[in-house]
């Protein structure tokens, strides 16, 4: 101890250090629980909350189902030694298919190819034979189960790969918050009194070509399932990661960018309120500064 602090000490009484210490120490103590209510208000800046709309794009299932792919997993038995036993997986309860398919297209197609397949019956019934025309529809049906079990598995997004799932969740992100569909549902921003008062001419809004790929909250949506994808592989074993976490870290700002710009340009309106609803974003993606540990 140098010489000056032990002449303080000398002069310094022991119980007026002891109370300084005390309230220095209730002082960092209510700091940290302070710190850590706003962080609870604020919520979680990477993953925000966990919505229904979030919860199917990890799952890959429409959001309004309510049974879980675990529930059709448990399931191994088959009704039958001819069936093929039901899939985790199985794309006729999916909405969103993959390699750019939809339901009413894979069904056609499944109803077509069991037309074509079908085993001819004979125009002269009196020569034909019953029992071998049954037993051939018999096989026929037990072979389109089958090649049906088989098409619905592959074309599953649940046995996608994750480039596949990704690309996707972007179209339905595309789909759910382009302004091609949100502008026939969601009432537009009520203009401001500068914009009310002002005597310049109004410019005319350019025609939209095709789906719309560019707005904020489309952007917003297609990065919160990218960050998504990064913190679920950031986890666990992949702490030290340190391009993944540049990578997340980049995502992260960049949507808080947008989220502050849409913030101000449409706080308040349907378009802002449908975004937060759905996506599940707190304050804390936009608001303050965002750290990845």
């Amino acid at each position: 101890m140098k010489s000056k602090e032990r002449r303080r000490g000398h002069f310094e009484d022991a119980y007026a250090r002891e109370q300084a210490r005390q309230r220095k120490d209730a002082n960092l103590a209510r700091q940290a629980e302070l710190k850590e209510q706003r962080a609870a208000v604020l919520g979680d800046p990477i993953r925000g909350v966990t919505t229904p709309f979030i919860r199917s794009l990890d799952s890959d299932l429409p959001f309004e189902v309510t049974t879980t792919v675990e529930d059709v997993a448990h399931t191994t038995t088959s009704p039958s030694p001819d069936e093929p036993p039901p899939s985790p997986a199985n794309a006729l309860d999916e909405t969103h298919l993959n390699y750019y398919l939809t339901k009413p297209e894979l069904e056609s197609s499944l109803d077509y190819s069991r037309s074509l397949s079908e085993p001819l019956v004979a125009t002269d019934r009196g020569r034909a034979d019953p029992q071998k025309e049954a037993h051939e529809a018999k096989i026929h049906d037990v072979g389109h189960k089958i090649a049906t079990e088989a098409i619905s598995r592959i074309v599953s997004l649940g046995n996608a790969s994750s480039k596949e799932r990704t690309r996707a969740n972007v179209q339905r992100i595309i789909e759910t918050f382009g302004r091609h569909r949100t502008d026939n549902h969601l009432r537009p921003k009520a203009p401001s009194l500068q914009s009310t008062f002002s005597t310049t001419a109004e410019q005319k809004a350019t025609p939209r070509v095709g789906p719309d790929t560019g707005s904020s909250e489309v952007q917003i949506g297609i990065l919160t399932a990218k960050i998504r994808i990064l913190a679920d592989r950031y986890e666990g074993a992949n702490r030290n990661d340190k391009v993944n976490k540049r990578n997340l870290r980049l995502l992260l700002h960049k949507r808080q960018k947008l989220l502050k710009y849409m913030q101000k340009k449409e706080r308040g309106s349907d378009r802002w309120v449908n975004m937060i609803e759905k996506l599940g974003l707190t304050e804390a993606t936009w608001k303050g500064q965002i750290a990845v540990q």
